[in-house]
């Protein structure tokens, strides 16, 4: 189980590099116009990006 949570983490970090990276930017308008939100409202984004990562997660998690 190790080294699929290092290769999950090595493809997160390939997939949150690709904005910086290639659109540079436009990433950093994004970046700044998300600091504006209220903490409310990042609270609930992260939230549904937690429960989608989860969702995934366990639909992909292999079945014995």
């Amino acid at each position: 189980m190790g080294k699929e949570l290092i290769l999950a983490l090595g493809l997160v970090l390939v997939v949150e590099g690709l904005g910086p990276m290639l659109i540079p930017s436009k990433w950093r308008d994004m970046v700044s116009e998300m600091s504006q939100l209220p903490d409310a409202t990042l609270r609930r984004i992260g939230g549904c990006l937690v429960v989608a990562g989860a969702v995934i997660a366990y639909m992909m998690w292999p079945s014995k």
